[in-house]
């Protein structure tokens, strides 16, 4: 059983070997494995990434290291663990210590002093997301802020789903409002009238597909719609 289980650990690190050949470095250090660094990991690990998770807290540590490709005990505040753990080697690494803020601050400097090219780091308001970004951190996410925002707009709105973009533009989903079905996307004058794009369509049994504008909109017919946030509400409230 050993033997067996070596064999497969072998044959896995080959196959994310290979791929890290033929897509660029797929190798990534989450540190912090809370709720948002696990589900991370775990993501990224059946994405066939190599992930190496760290966390100061060793019961996390174990509860994860199985199904991570390499794990480790260590407090990243202090820029010597970071080297001695390589992670000054990898292209993209993740903080994902929330609570801690002093800690995800001292964690995100020593990533930007190692020099790793791609830097991710979760902020838990939007004033610990601006000292992470003044600092220099190359990607800062908010995500309970996030989603909070997005689910207020699945409630108040007609909107199937809905994903804000930081320049004020949205992509919706919605059923198609009458103003939209019937002819053509060139004449239903969607875009003039309304300042909104349909890119997609969805009929009842069917995938989704792109719209051209030659798609006939059909009553009952799932689209996905992007322009600016005003515009896709206003637009989605009509159906």
């Amino acid at each position: 059983m050993v033997n067996y289980l070596h064999s497969l650990r072998r044959r896995r690190h080959k196959r994310l070997a290979d791929q890290s050949a033929q897509y660029g470095d797929q190798r990534v250090a989450v540190i912090g494995l809370g709720r948002f660094g696990s589900s991370l990991a775990n993501e990224l690990m059946h994405r066939g990434w190599d992930v190496l998770g760290i966390d100061t807290d060793a019961r996390l540590v174990q509860k994860y290291s199985d199904g991570l490709t390499h794990s480790a005990v260590a407090d990243c505040t202090d820029p010597e663990v970071l080297h001695q753990l390589g992670v000054h080697e990898f292209t993209s690494a993740v903080v994902g210590i929330g609570t801690d803020i002093e800690a995800s601050i001292l964690v995100g400097s020593n990533l930007l002093e190692a020099e790793v090219p791609n830097i991710w780091a979760k902020a838990i308001s939007r004033q610990h997301g601006q000292i992470l970004e003044r600092l220099g951190v190359h990607h800062v996410v908010l995500p309970e802020h996030e989603m909070g925002e997005r689910v207020a707009h699945l409630v108040t709105g007609r909107m199937l789903d809905f994903i804000e973009f930081d320049d004020d533009y949205a992509l919706v989903k919605t059923l198609a409002p009458d103003i939209a079905t019937g002819v053509p996307l060139a004449r239903s004058q969607v875009r003039g009238k309304y300042g909104v794009t349909v890119v997609g369509i969805k009929r009842p049994g069917e995938d989704f597909t792109y719209a051209t504008a030659d798609t006939v909109v059909q009553k009952g017919d799932v689209i996905v719609v992007t322009g600016k946030t005003h515009a896709v509400e206003t637009f989605a409230a009509l159906s």
